[in-house]
């Protein structure tokens, strides 16, 4: 028996280094045809994008487009003309020559260059390093084939062909470079929006105010502010920009004649900035305190900022949203509903588990409460009572609902704010209570 063991041992190590040596021997043969395949094309060249601090650009007989990083490291355009530089834009200037790759070696030993178009180049691009020490990309004609251009670094004499793409992502211009953002403040950390629109035909003014991450209409309300609606507001101020596509040289004149349409101001950690839009037909006009100068700008961001007191204040009664209530107790008239939910049971005051299905139909339709508009009065006597709980507990919201005419008036406790209701919303709520069930026994 143990000489049977022996040799079955002596059989699996036998098997595990075949094994090893075809894998070792497989490996080699890997590595011997990565050797003979042909070296991918050389690189053109290859920076570090942290060591870089200066950029120019510079096209025949065109002004050259000069750039600098400060200290802290932001990029400015300091030539044709001292600008704020987009910095995303920059940085994929930098990415494309970290490392360049070429299409291929063209030329080893170049001894004249002019016939690449690179004695006098199309395009010129000198990366300034913190050492001071400059790397000169030319680019000159194209290839024949019309899809890659010429491409060498001054002071090395091979010449290369560059990808079109490449050359696209490097020839850039003050107007794709500049920073067009028409308001720079950190939006994360701002504190007050003052909006002044022309919507309703009428100037219409209106403050919001953030308290960590929920928004309340602090003028002329105090009222209960629709945070996804603010949200959206600051979007578009975010996302307003300039549009220099055409030609703007008239903007100011056009400007002082236009239609208003709404003014902004934010206010948040670096102070307050303001813009101004109008409107001239189609197009859409701003004046920022952040950049001098009158420009256009998109339609889209633009008809974002002509909203109403209106568009901005929380229509819905209840505040819990898509969270699940702990507790729903109504009175109507002389109709009365507790219900408790206890993981994801619910449970009747008489200690009666509940058809799930049917309390969350009511919860939908509390859910659903909105005002249609918001009236002056026409709150009397209330004829439901709701209170909810949520959060564990912690927050408990009520509300009472009036019959007005047709239709019903609502009020949350403890605000004065009143909201006009539609007779089915309520209706349909009323419906719902009655229509919740103990949960039929199973056979």
């Amino acid at each position: 028996m143990r000489s049977t063991g022996l040799l079955i041992a002596t059989l699996i190590l036998a098997a595990l280094l075949g094994a090893l040596y075809w894998s070792n021997r497989a490996k080699q043969t890997e590595d011997a045809g990565a050797k003979a395949a042909p070296d991918a094309p050389p690189k053109i060249l290859s920076l570090n994008q942290g060591e870089v601090v200066g950029l120019a650009i510079r096209r025949r007989e065109q002004p050259a487009v000069e750039l600098s990083r400060n200290p802290s490291g932001a990029w400015q355009i300091t030539a044709p003309a001292p600008l704020s530089a987009d910095q995303e834009a920059m940085s994929g200037v930098l990415s494309g020559v970290s490392p360049l790759a070429s299409d291929r070696l063209l030329e080893q030993k170049a001894t004249d260059l002019a016939p690449y178009g690179l004695a006098r180049p199309e395009l010129e691009l000198d990366f300034r390093s913190k050492d001071n020490k400059t790397q000169t990309l030319l680019i000159g004609d194209q290839t024949p084939a019309g899809n890659a251009y010429y491409a060498a670094v001054a002071g090395d004499p091979r010449v290369f062909t560059l990808a079109g793409y490449n050359k696209s992502s490097l020839d850039k211009t003050v107007s794709d470079l500049r920073d067009k953002r028409l308001l720079t403040a950190d939006f994360d950390k701002v504190s007050q929006i003052e909006l002044t629109s022309q919507k309703t035909g009428k100037s219409e003014r209106l403050v919001l105010g953030r308290d960590k991450d929920a928004w309340q209409v602090l003028k002329p309300g105090p009222w209960r502010a629709d945070n996804d609606q603010v949200e959206e507001l600051v979007r578009s101020l975010r996302e307003a920009k300039m549009d220099l596509s055409g030609d703007d040289s008239k903007s100011a004149a056009l400007f002082g004649a236009a239609k208003p349409v709404a003014a902004v101001s934010v206010t948040g950690t670096s102070g307050k900035q303001e813009l101004e839009v109008r409107k001239v037909k189609d197009d859409y006009y701003a004046r920022s305190s952040v950049v001098p100068g009158v420009y256009r700008m998109a339609a889209g961001t633009a008809s974002g900022l002509a909203k109403g007191l209106d568009d901005f204040r929380n229509k819905k009664l209840f505040d819990f949203g898509f969270q699940e209530p702990d507790k729903i107790e109504i009175h109507d008239g002389p109709k009365s509903y507790f219900f408790t939910r206890s993981g994801s049971d619910w449970w009747g005051p008489d200690g009666k588990k509940l058809d799930s299905q049917g309390v969350e139909s009511l919860v939908d339709k509390i859910r659903g409460l909105a005002a249609v508009k918001f009236p002056e009065a026409g709150f009397s006597v209330a004829q439901l009572d709701l209170t909810i709980s949520s959060q564990g507990g912690k927050r408990a919201e009520r509300v009472s609902i009036a019959r007005h005419g047709d239709d019903y008036v609502a009020r949350r406790a403890g605000e004065p704010s009143l909201y006009e209701l539609s007779a089915s919303s309520v209706l349909e709520l009323q419906d719902a209570a009655g229509k919740v069930k103990p949960l039929a026994a199973s056979k």
